[in-house]
């Protein structure tokens, strides 16, 4: 052990004494949506201070963000934190504790969510824009027998709400004779949606009753589904293990 610290000292020290500079002035990141020849699309909201969230309706995330080590500062490195961040905001997704007390009580957290059902073949569809997700709009998209993903595209995306940091009461979701009959007359397990709420605002505790009483239906939140064909395609999507939380950002994307 005493032999492998030496080593770790010089390096420090040498990069202390003879820090890496950036000279290039070309030096920008590239931000993409698209990966892989086109193959891999990433449907992830960015967080920044702007991104919409029902914690604060008004002002977004807000500065959830801090650098709290600097090497501007005399720290070997860069290390950022995070500070307050509401686990419904941006692209999220719920447990069964979100709208149901009972279970949040007895530990059904984010940890609990089965990974089998957040990843594998998913249905991309587009809703009509006029309505809700009503129980004759579900009937109406002819979802076959046997998908068990569904991402449903609506007005949200055309009105890029979610690029508008005040929380939209008007949003477009679903009513509760439509989650009910999703539950009732499809094998759909993954519910994705283009806002921060799959039930629209009149109907928001019922309809997320009616998701979350079974603890089978799993609710993904805030997609970005902007420019992507409607089809077949392989989701994937990760949340963080919060034990104990009712919610958690999630990195989705989409595979061709």
């Amino acid at each position: 052990m005493a032999m492998m610290v030496k080593p770790l000292l010089f390096l420090l020290l040498c990069l202390l004494l003879h820090p890496i500079a950036a000279t290039n002035d070309n030096l920008v990141p590239e931000r993409r949506e698209v990966y892989d020849n086109g193959r891999i699309i990433d449907i992830t909201h960015r967080y920044t201070p702007e991104t919409p969230s029902g914690g604060d309706p008004e002002n977004g995330v807000g500065q959830f963000l801090r650098l709290r080590d600097s090497m501007k500062n005399g720290s070997i490195c860069n290390g950022s934190e995070l500070r307050k961040l509401f686990v419904h905001a941006g692209t999220h997704v719920d447990a069964p504790g979100h709208m149901l007390d009972i279970y949040f009580d007895a530990g059904f957290d984010i940890d609990t969510l089965d990974l089998g059902v957040l990843n594998g073949p998913a249905l991309l569809v587009d809703v009509p824009r006029d309505k809700n997700i009503t129980a004759e709009v579900m009937q109406s998209l002819n979802i076959p027998k046997g998908v068990r993903r569904v991402l449903f595209r609506t007005l949200n995306t055309d009105r890029k709400l979610m690029f508008k940091k005040e929380f939209d009461t008007s949003f477009v979701g679903f009513m509760k004779d439509g989650a009910k009959w999703l539950v009732d007359n499809t094998d759909i397990k993954l519910v994705g949606v283009d806002y921060l709420s799959a039930a629209a605002y009149d109907h928001l505790v019922p309809t997320h009753l009616v998701f979350h009483e079974g603890r089978e239906v799993i609710l993904v939140e805030g997609l970005k589904l902007d420019d992507i064909q409607p089809g077949i395609y392989s989701v994937h999507c990760l949340p963080l293990r919060l034990v104990g939380a009712e919610g958690s950002p999630i990195r989705c994307i989409l595979i061709k």
